[in-house]
């Protein structure tokens, strides 16, 4: 009996002192079922107490409340970086996927943000580069990013590696980093070498695969392991390449656009390109645009590096009547003077019959392209 008066007293005498207002909150809600306090932190205080008291009824109070205040970049982090005894709570679940959408969107430009993004701590930047609706170039600036904030934030590897591969790896979407990215990767120091293999082997076999079939990989869409086969809103579309030695070097490049970015490319005139891709030593990407009153298609050549000569081969999945690729047209292409940006013109549809109501050209609202390149020289 005597111990226990002690342990009381111990408890009332440690709240008094440090949690004060926060413990009288509590009690008055424990009686009246509403709280007085309406600022953010003093409505904190009181969820930390009914966290250290298991008052359920009291957490799901206080996180309403939170949720119905303005939030800012500067209060949300204080609720991201709030114990994980709080964060993991049934109770307080809204308010953390609440405080995740509002810092997902806010900061969803990664390069309008850099440098604030760069300041932030670990809890901040995790919700930042999970997102889906995360607007880069192409997953490289992601990749690039956690190297930069890991060195900015750590002086010494083995503090960079052990944050990256414990908490910020996971996010990275490697299926759609590029191969010079992937190469890159594999002989980073801040990633542990058995990891690096295994989600490289990993991405070149999704790029391998059947470009139509991304479904196959994710089993669980809730799952961080299963959210890397997810395209995110990349400003240059993601390609898929498939390269071969013999009996001549060849290449085979996969490109797929969503309908909704078809049917925007007359209205504003603007074009989409591919991630660049390697073949031959020359540098190319495919790009989609208004060509008049079509739809056209070009495969472009960045810049030369003396003589090049291939032969191109272009084709398109339709949806009837196999949803095969069919090839449209087989040309060659040779080159003795070096250019620093060449076009070579693909492949233009009429735009009505690429956006009507039971166009051929879309299979599950994706429109499908495939480039071949066989090196001649």
């Amino acid at each position: 009996m005597i111990l226990i008066t002690i342990t009381i007293f111990i408890f009332i005498f440690f709240f008094l002192h440090s949690e004060e207002a926060g413990l009288m909150e509590l009690l008055k809600f424990m009686y009246s079922n509403k709280l007085e306090a309406t600022t953010a932190p003093a409505v904190l205080d009181v969820l930390m107490v009914a966290d250290k008291f298991d008052v359920v009824s009291c957490m799901r109070y206080c996180s309403r409340l939170l949720r119905n205040l303005t939030m800012t970049p500067e209060s949300v982090l204080v609720y991201l970086d709030l114990p994980s005894t709080v964060l993991m709570a049934e109770a307080f679940k809204p308010l953390t996927i609440a405080a995740k959408q509002f810092y997902a969107v806010h900061f969803k430009d990664i390069t309008k943000f850099r440098d604030e993004i760069l300041s932030l701590p670990l809890a901040g930047v995790e919700v930042i580069i999970a997102s889906d609706d995360l607007q880069v170039m192409s997953e490289n600036t992601v990749y690039g990013f956690v190297l930069q904030w890991a060195r900015a934030q750590y002086s010494k590897r083995v503090d960079r590696r052990k944050i990256i591969m414990t908490r910020l790896a996971k996010f990275i979407r490697y299926p759609y980093l590029t191969h010079r990215i992937l190469t890159h990767l594999l002989t980073c120091k801040e990633f542990d070498p058995k990891f690096a293999q295994k989600v490289v082997a990993e991405a070149i076999s999704f790029k391998a695969e059947v470009p139509y079939k991304p479904q196959t990989y994710i089993r669980d869409e809730k799952s961080n392991l299963d959210r890397r086969f997810v395209e995110r809103a990349y400003t240059y579309r993601p390609i898929k390449m498939v390269e071969f030695q013999q009996p001549r070097p060849h290449c085979v490049v996969y490109l797929e656009l969503k309908r909704d970015l078809c049917a925007s490319l007359f209205t504003s005139g603007v074009a989409v390109c591919s991630v660049p891709f390697n073949f031959g030593g020359q540098l190319f990407y495919l790009k989609a645009q208004r060509y008049m009153d079509d739809f056209g298609l070009f495969l472009v050549i960045v810049k030369e590096a003396g003589a090049f000569a291939f032969d191109y081969e272009f084709a398109i999945r339709y949806s009837k009547p196999t949803q095969e690729f069919v090839s449209k047209f087989k040309r060659s292409y040779r080159s003795t003077v070096g250019k620093a940006v060449w076009s070579l013109f693909l492949f233009a549809i009429p735009w009505t019959r690429v956006i009507e109501e039971d166009s051929v050209y879309f299979i599950d609202d994706f429109y499908h392209l495939r480039v071949e390149l066989t090196d001649m020289l």
